[in-house]
């Protein structure tokens, strides 16, 4: 539960003090005093101290001349000048570990510039004097933005405000994501509204608030508000294609309610690991501690089956379904998503590969039932996933636990944790120990040896003879060029 009001004006009072010390602030006072200019902390950054936190990056509102203040600042601390909006007259200044954000009255004075931002809790100031002791500290709050603060809502200043940039309604799901803030009714139906505006934002600024968004450790139950209001579908378009596909007996939902559902269940997963694995469950953990990864994991959930719409046919059974090779499908349809979001090259492929991958866990899981599972197969999908196989399994685990359909056996999910342990045994006592010993043999020696000519094929007959030695069929360099013969 948020403090009370009065813990909100502490916690201002004690931020403003750590504040005070910063030399940034205290040349930035200065400069704007010999050019005659008010600046005030704004925004997130007066909000966060309200909370009690303190960030490196700070938000300032400047009453004139922002981007000439912004240079002179930067020039005398020997830090960067960045122009962020010539039009907007908005700037940055880096210095050490400091990232100070100054922008220019959006209106008439700084209550003019309140009440032109997105939401009340963000509608808060302090004069930077005061921050640094010069004056009596005093927060400006013209719209009630500490009592919406204290009530944990996120209420708008004005609907026409998110229509000037439809950012801002992805901006307020993120807030209720990270913060566990509620929207008031008046600023969801604005967003209904207004959602239809959302395909204008640039998409490396919706890749921001979204990855924020999905990072927070209970972003589903969000995402369900943002699809009532119709945001979702606006935000991620190719997710509409999901919505009434229906699946198999093994699922009870529809494919869009199934992913979103898998979000779900994965968060659940990353919270308490060891509820649903053994042995793999610490490197869940720690697979997931690093941004970004819980926001990718929560992509690979959400779009994991994207390609089932394109690929579903109906069997002879009204009731059932196949959609085969929707995974490669699913590929290409999160690809275009990702680039329009402007995703990095390295986090496109963290999960491309987990869609492409998705399935491999199931379609092992009824010969490991039987005990018929071979050490080929399980290091194939081990070799597979790599550095990447905590990821899958707990993608795998959670797509589990959200198909509840009547033909789904009663112990998917044992049966899947055991699986996951096996491939975690088999890649930290077989794979990584036989990768840092030697070759038995090499390309050098399927030429020299054996004269054969370079191709295609050398990679498979190696991989041959990895998978042998994985089985204990070959330990030696000629046990490993008779295989050879033999293959060729």
């Amino acid at each position: 539960m948020p403090p009370m009001a009065e813990n909100y004006l502490r916690n201002l009072e004690q931020g403003a003090q750590r504040l005070s010390s910063r030399g940034s602030l205290q040349v930035l006072a200065e400069l704007a005093a010999a050019r005659n200019l008010e600046v005030y902390l704004v925004g997130g950054t007066v909000r966060e101290l309200a909370l009690g936190q303190i960030s490196p990056d700070l938000d300032l509102a400047v009453s004139a001349q922002t981007l000439e203040l912004a240079r002179e600042l930067a020039q005398t601390l020997g830090g960067t000048f960045v122009l962020l909006d010539e039009q907007e007259r908005t700037a940055r200044v880096v210095w050490r570990q400091e990232i100070l954000d100054l922008a220019e009255f959006r209106g008439t004075g700084l209550e003019g510039d309140l009440r032109g931002r997105d939401f009340t809790l963000n509608a808060l100031a302090m004069d930077l004097e005061a921050v640094l002791g010069r004056r009596p500290l005093e927060l400006i709050d013209p719209l009630g933005g500490l009592a919406d603060l204290k009530q944990g809502l996120i209420r708008m200043v004005a609907a026409e405000n998110l229509a000037y940039d439809p950012l801002r309604l992805l901006r307020a799901y993120r807030f209720a994501a990270t913060h566990g803030f509620r929207l008031n009714p008046e600023t969801a139906a604005a967003i209904a509204q207004y959602a239809g505006l959302f395909p204008r934002v640039a998409g490396e600024r919706v890749h921001q608030e979204l990855f924020l968004l999905l990072a927070a450790p209970q972003a589903a139950p969000v995402l369900r508000e943002m699809d009532r209001s119709g945001l979702l579908t606006q935000v991620l378009p190719e997710l509409m294609d999901m919505k009434g596909v229906a699946q198999d007996g093994f699922h009870h939902l529809d494919v869009f309610h199934h992913a979103v559902a898998t979000v779900a269940h994965l968060e659940a997963v990353l919270t308490r690991p060891q509820t649903f694995f053994g042995e793999l469950a610490p490197e869940v953990a720690r697979h997931a501690a690093p941004a970004p990864r819980p926001a990718l994991l929560k992509l690979a959930a959400l779009f994991h089956d994207a390609g089932k719409p394109r690929v579903q046919e109906r069997r002879a059974d009204p009731d059932r379904y196949t959609f085969y090779y929707h995974e490669k499908m699913g590929v290409e349809i999160f690809t275009a998503a990702a680039q329009r979001l402007r995703m990095s090259n390295e986090e496109i492929r963290g999960v491309v590969k987990l869609i492409q991958l998705h399935m491999r866990p199931f379609l092992l899981m009824p010969l490991f039932r039987q005990g018929r599972l071979s050490i080929r197969a399980l290091g194939r999908l081990v070799r597979a996933a790599r550095r990447d196989l905590p990821g899958l399994f707990t993608l795998a685990m959670a797509d589990s636990l959200a198909a509840q359909g009547s033909q789904k056996p009663r112990d998917s999910e044992k049966v899947l944790a055991d699986l996951a342990d096996a491939a975690y045994r088999f890649l930290k006592e077989r794979l990584e120990p036989q990768e840092r010993q030697p070759r038995l043999i090499s390309g050098h020696d399927l030429i020299k040896v054996l004269g054969l000519k370079p191709g295609p094929r050398f990679r498979r007959l190696l991989t041959a003879v990895e998978e042998a030695q994985w089985e204990g069929t070959v330990t030696t360099r000629e046990e490993a060029l008779d295989l050879v013969r033999r293959l060729i």
